[in-house]
């Protein structure tokens, strides 16, 4: 049998500038045996730094006791010490792995030393009868991979910001200067990740949900979240909203854009984010939940959810796609708020259900006047309805009816005295939905998407501010700096915002003017825009300040319109009048708001002390690495006092180790243990619906154009109902003229922030059943009785 026999001194200066480098000239037996060492980490550590520079990798072997069970001696050997036991040739686990055993007999044994309690190497056996490993191949070495603290830290953190772990494996790589100085490989680092993502599962991952919640509700004082359950404590629906979403509502919340387009997520939960938009027209979200179901009791649960967490404050406008459930939770939940149907939708679902007169470009024209607004009264939208349906032979077309009866909910001539922000379709909330879409998987945990949803927050947040620091930052560009107008525009809107006041302003200046009337402080106009016919009414009070215009845009949009600004401009007015500056509009929108008492914690949200004091530390020692390796001089003070740190923080860690572990344990306790006596919440059921796809829902015209890719494979056709509900999703029910709420008791009144069951659940006799009493007795413990 050959043996090769290592034979090697280390040169101790130049191990310093590489310790791979092995001079082989001497019999390296003596350095290790007699060597005295005082711990069994420190002897391990010994003989791996050893295996290292020579090639091989180490496995621990015997423990050997004394009649007292106290240890005497240990060894470590060669990872190919031994055999592999025979086993069935045939089990695919076993075939596929490599035979590495060969029965080397290179080991090392420690023997406990009486007189001085210290561990010395007794036994040292240096001949291996296998090749070792050459230097470029040693970074592969089992015992010489391992994932240091730091290295663990930033894994987790690029885990939770959604990198990819092959991205994250490549920039740890890039930062040491190549994958052999990282310490461990790719493989490892795959399995960091799943090791962390099993922690979760292995908790549960409904009750690592809450866990995660009952965490940010500790660092972000502000943070709102209800989990539903059913009977067998299995988890149905949630929601959750942290302080600045709040902050943002009080700021945007006069409209609310909610869609549930989405399924996201492994148990094919439905995604519902509610969005709004801010001061810079860029999407804001106000919270987020998923629902098991899209039936009529849950949305009336969310939106009971969402308002109570909203201080009780009602948007006036709520855009949502064609559900009759939904439309009845917010019939039940928002009475009196302007309920807008998705003009998209409605697109999407003219396109398949008048078929070739969708196609046809006159008809086009004339119904996309009616949806989309061109039509500014509503005589003109009956005139234009009637001529549609007369001269395309269409009067008998049901799912026109159907569409004719809820005008008012998608016509804009019939809400022009309400402010939409100008939103005419959902597709704001499909975007922002579309977004969490590309970050997730259909086997993405709640969790995680929860993580994810943090991330994309933060940058819509990050967007923002940068926005606001540049429009604090000067003036926009004004294309008439002499205009009064202009000039009190540009100080007080956003950039967006003024870049709309002034195409406004611009085509103010084709619209022709004349006065009509005057009644002391009360003028009349008349106006109309260059080649067109349609007369507009402006009226002037000169006392009050007070301006209106018969198109409505102020009510709708809250901005003037051209025609307000010609009458405003003619008459020299210099300053817009302070009761047509809407707030939300203006680079004040939440000035004042964000600066509150938890503005430093809404800052650090969803970061463990830990994590922020280690990022903090990183970026001062970034900083000053950066500078110190530019000379080899400054190289060498920074390596100089990093050893002296290092040695200063051992030994703390060392004196302060048995409290700072009982301060972390107390602290995980609390966070991740659930409450006396409460029984740990169960996963989701898994659903998927016939026709629901984990894809976007796409309408009519964009599968048509699909389809005409050569590059693109078709998909499965489903059959959809012919009706003006919900064209993608046969779980929702059709749409009618009569949006009523269906016999049976309401949801039961919402605990705060805490597990709840659904209290009244309707029965196939309509009426309604309590929660076992295991589950009564978990509300008296909670202290919310007032639910029955």
């Amino acid at each position: 049998m050959m043996l090769w026999r290592v034979q090697a001194v280390i040169d101790i200066e130049s191990e310093e500038e590489n310790p791979m480098i092995v001079n082989r000239t001497e019999n390296f037996e003596e350095d290790l045996l007699g060597k005295v060492v005082s711990t069994e980490e420190e002897a391990y550590n010994l003989y791996n730094s050893y295996a290292t520079r020579t090639g091989f990798s180490v496995r621990r072997g015997q423990k050997r006791y004394n009649t007292k069970k106290v240890l005497r001696q240990f060894s470590y050997f060669c990872s190919k010490e031994g055999f592999r036991l025979d086993s069935d040739p045939s089990e695919v686990s076993m075939a596929n792995k490599l035979e590495t055993r060969t029965g080397c007999e290179a080991r090392i044994r420690f023997a406990f030393q009486n007189d001085n309690g210290m561990w010395k190497v007794s036994h040292f056996v240096y001949e291996h009868n296998h090749e070792l490993a050459m230097p470029e191949e040693r970074q592969f070495l089992r015992s010489n991979r391992k994932v240091s603290e730091a290295h663990l830290g930033v894994i987790k953190t690029m885990m939770d910001a959604g990198i990819r772990t092959t991205n994250t494996y490549s920039y740890l790589s890039e930062e040491v200067g190549g994958s052999q100085n990282v310490g461990f490989t790719k493989r490892d680092c795959y399995n960091v990740v799943n090791k962390e993502k099993m922690v979760m599962i292995e908790a549960g991952d409904a009750q690592s949900l809450i866990n995660l919640f009952k965490r940010k509700q500790a660092e972000d004082p502000m943070f709102f979240y209800i989990v539903q359950v059913d009977q067998e404590n299995r988890m149905t629906n949630f929601f959750w909203r942290d302080g600045r979403s709040r902050i943002d509502y009080d700021c945007f919340g006069d409209v609310v854009v909610f869609d549930t387009t989405y399924r996201t997520n492994r148990y094919n939960m439905i995604c519902a984010p509610f969005v709004g938009v801010n001061h810079h027209w860029k999407n804001v979200l106000f919270g987020c939940a998923f629902l098991l179901d899209e039936k009529t009791d849950s949305f009336i649960w969310l939106f009971e959810t969402f308002l109570e967490s909203m201080g009780g404050r009602k948007p006036k406008t709520i855009f949502t796609d064609q559900c009759q459930a939904m439309a009845n939770g917010i019939e039940k939940v928002f009475p009196g708020v302007c309920h807008r149907l998705c003009s998209w939708h409605i697109s999407q679902n003219a396109a398949r259900n008048l078929g070739s007169y969708y196609g046809n470009p006159e008809f086009n024209h004339m119904f996309n006047k009616c949806l989309q607004g061109y039509c500014e009264t509503e005589l003109e939208f009956q005139s234009t309805w009637d001529d549609l349906l007369e001269k395309f032979n269409l009067t008998g077309n049901q799912w026109l009816k159907t569409l004719y009866s809820l005008r008012a909910k998608w016509c804009p001539v019939f809400s022009q005295h309400i402010f939409t922000a100008k939103i005419k379709s959902s597709q704001r909330s499909e975007s922002t939905n579309n977004v969490f879409h590309q970050m997730s998987t259909k086997t993405m945990s709640l969790t995680q998407f929860v993580h994810h949803y943090d991330k994309q927050a933060e940058k819509m947040r990050s967007s923002e501010l940068e926005e606001s620091f540049r429009c604090n930052q000067g003036l926009s560009s004004r294309i008439a700096k002499s205009s009064g107008l202009m000039n009190h525009a540009a100080t007080v809107y956003t950039r967006k915002i003024f870049k709309l006041f002034e195409k406004e302003f611009v085509d103010s200046l084709g619209v022709m003017m004349h006065e009509v009337g005057s009644d002391g402080t009360i003028h009349s106009f008349e106006l109309n825009e260059e080649g067109h016919k349609r007369v507009y009414i402006v009226q002037l009070n000169s006392l009050n300040c007070s301006i209106s215009c018969s198109c409505k845009m102020f009510e709708s949009m809250g901005l003037l319109c051209r025609h307000t600004l010609r009458v405003l401009n003619v008459k020299c007015w210099s300053q817009i009048p302070k009761q047509y500056i809407l707030k939300r509009w203006t680079k004040d929108a939440n000035k004042g708001l964000e600066a509150s008492e938890h503005g430093e914690l809404l800052q650090t949200k969803g970061k463990s002390s830990v994590t922020l004091r280690r990022n903090t530390l990183m970026r001062t020692a970034y900083d000053v690495l950066t500078k110190a390796s530019e000379t080899e001089n400054t190289t060498r003070i920074a390596l100089q006092k990093l050893r002296e740190i290092a040695g200063l923080i051992e030994k703390e860690m060392i004196k302060s180790k048995g409290e700072v572990n009982a301060k972390i344990h107390d602290s995980l306790d609390d966070c991740n243990a659930t409450t006396f006596d409460e029984t740990p919440v169960q996963n989701p059921s898994c659903v998927r619906p016939k026709g629901i796809s984990n894809a976007r829902l796409k309408g009519v015209m964009e599968k048509r154009r699909r389809k005409t890719s050569k590059d693109i494979v078709s998909s499965r056709k489903t059959k959809q109902p012919s009706s003006i509900g919900p064209s993608y999703n046969s779980s929702h029910a059709p749409l009618s003229s009569n949006f009523l709420h269906p016999d049976g008791v309401p949801m039961s009144t919402n605990i705060n922030n805490h597990v709840y069951p659904a209290i009244s659940l309707l029965t196939t006799n309509g009426h309604a059943y309590l929660p076992p009493s295991n589950q009564v007795q978990e509300l008296f413990m909670l202290g919310n009785l007032d639910s029955f």
